[in-house]
């Protein structure tokens, strides 16, 4: 769990508590009256579903599919814990909640009409759940929008973008989804040359080079780069392609590096990378 949240949940559970605490005492010692009753069951309800999101929230899962599932049950427990308040504390004022589940059923059958986009979510969230289309840590994209799935819900998804934006996505809404996460990425890169330089002997320098750059950023490239040939012939130079395979966290990151350690190392085999330039003859 977050070291900010913590202190906060925790602090909620300790006033459900003492609400509770203090309602029971009211209608045990001196006031009896359904709402005390109902108010200390709600405080013990919510304090009960708010240590059971504490303990999900507490659980270091390494995995992507073992976070996913300790959100959807956080998100569980947090419906469940309502709709126990509303049926107890019917009961608790002397209503029939059996007969009145047993005599709404048309009633029933026109809300899940007008709560059609519930149920979808609701269902959806199941079945990308057992279908494991996507987990939390995942790198997905949505209608245009990439991020990071931070959260799912049983009605939303939360995802983060890299400028720390979060979008939240019913889950009916999430289709069409292009997963990041599955497989490696690749990340690519080019530089230029000057036409003069000697193309075959600057190529069999190419993989020694590729090796020194890998063995400085293993933490972010997941094999050696690759030496794909000559891209393009340029205006001013030609153009030389490079790849490598990387996680798609580092999408943006590894081409920046990819770029600095091509531009030195070239400079260090005695290449400098061309630029436009302009001659001027007098006549």
């Amino acid at each position: 769990m977050d070291k900010k949240s913590s202190p906060s949940v925790i602090g909620k559970l300790a006033a459900a508590l003492a609400v509770c605490l203090a309602f029971w005492a009211l209608d045990r010692f001196a006031l009896p009256h359904p709402i005390f009753k109902v108010v200390s069951m709600a405080a013990l309800v919510l304090f009960c579903a708010g240590l059971l999101v504490l303990i999900f929230g507490a659980i270091k899962v390494a995995s992507h599919r073992g976070r996913t599932v300790l959100t959807i049950l956080s998100s569980l427990t947090r419906y469940v814990a309502a709709i126990v308040i509303l049926c107890w504390g019917l009961s608790l004022f002397g209503v029939d909640v059996n007969t009145i589940v047993a005599s709404v059923g048309i009633v029933a059958l026109v809300i899940g009409f007008g709560a059609e986009s519930l149920i979808a979510d609701v269902v959806t969230g199941f079945f990308m759940l057992f279908e494991n289309q996507y987990n939390v840590g995942d790198i997905v994209e949505v209608n245009g929008f990439r991020g990071t799935v931070k959260e799912i819900g049983i009605r939303t998804t939360s995802i983060m973008d890299t400028g720390r934006n979060i979008k939240i996505v019913n889950n009916s809404d999430m289709k069409n989804i292009l997963n990041r996460s599955d497989n490696a990425s690749i990340a690519a890169a080019s530089i230029d040359i000057p036409y003069p330089t000697d193309l075959e002997k600057l190529e069999q320098q190419i993989p020694a080079l590729m090796q020194d750059i890998y063995s400085r950023h293993q933490d972010v490239m997941l094999s050696a780069p690759r030496y794909l040939g000559v891209q393009e012939l340029g205006a001013s130079g030609i153009t030389l392609k490079f790849i490598v395979e990387i996680e798609e966290g580092n999408i943006f990151s590894v081409p920046r590096i990819l770029n600095h350690d091509l531009l030195l190392g070239f400079r260090k085999l005695g290449v400098e990378c061309p630029f436009p330039q302009l001659d001027v003859h007098n006549g």
